[in-house]
């Protein structure tokens, strides 16, 4: 009853979809050139990139809230990764964007091992100021208040890239197009799938949560094209151009900002 009690409550927040999806997915061989486990966080790592492509966690409902360290550390290198590979504190200097953790601080500060963990390079990327300070900072708390809910929560968020990404710093650190939240539980037969641009030129006065609920196939490293054909509303097809900002004209093509005029 008490179980049940509880579903009852969070109901109206949280969305349930039947799409399955795992941290195997995003964390694995074939997608990472190197996996680090910080034994409280993986992390898919690339080469390339010089920065995370995904990071796992599973949140305990019972910890998150607990200790809360206050003293912070200092961001390190991730020294598992080849100097040729990796980020410094240097990158981000005048770079116009954070460091910003996928796996978040507030959410492992129960204890030094775990919060120190969260303070690898490998663990940041390059985030627009008012996405890592106003918008993302809410999926954040709301991980760790579907955690409390559930007992406990997976967590995997995946960072979105273009084929060919702004650079910073001397090493040449990728900016990614956007990121993903995905939270899951399969005991309680829950999933939710956040997205957030990485955007500095935001308005975040009227941001909702809900304003970045996605369908949990659209999850991907790279922003998956769409035509026209792949829609059966006209707006529903004009709010995922809205949304997206793809960057291509295939579905605009008179170049007006309004897609899919076939569908009207």
């Amino acid at each position: 009853m008490k179980a049940f009690i509880k579903i009852l409550l969070i109901t109206p927040m949280l969305f349930v979809s039947l799409f399955a999806i795992t941290s195997n997915q995003f964390i694995n061989d074939k997608d990472c050139n190197q996996t680090i486990d910080k034994e409280f966080l993986s992390i898919c790592y690339d080469y390339n990139l010089k920065t995370a492509k995904a990071v796992s966690y599973t949140l305990q409902g019972d910890l998150v809230n607990e200790l809360n360290i206050k003293k912070r550390p200092s961001f390190k290198v991730e020294r598992s990764v080849s100097r040729n590979y990796r980020a410094s504190n240097s990158d981000y200097t005048g770079s116009g964007y954070d460091k910003g953790h996928l796996a978040n601080d507030a959410e492992f500060d129960w204890s030094q091992e775990s919060l120190n963990a969260t303070y690898t390079l490998a663990n940041i990327i390059p985030q627009a100021r008012k996405v890592n300070r106003y918008t993302w900072t809410k999926a954040e708390r709301y991980a760790r208040f579907v955690a409390v809910q559930l007992g406990q929560v997976n967590v995997v968020n995946v960072v979105k890239y273009s084929n060919n990404p702004q650079r910073i710093g001397k090493h040449g650190i990728a900016v990614p197009e956007g990121f993903y939240k995905v939270l899951y539980s399969d005991d309680q037969n829950y999933t939710k799938c956040l997205y957030y641009k990485n955007d500095n030129n935001i308005t975040t006065n009227d941001d909702r949560l809900r304003d970045h609920e996605v369908d949990c196939s659209e999850v991907s490293f790279t922003l998956k094209r769409r035509t026209c054909g792949s829609f059966t509303t006209w707006e529903e097809a004009q709010q995922w151009f809205e949304d997206k900002n793809p960057g291509w004209n295939r579905m605009d093509g008179n170049h007006d900002g309004i897609a899919c005029q076939s569908l009207r």
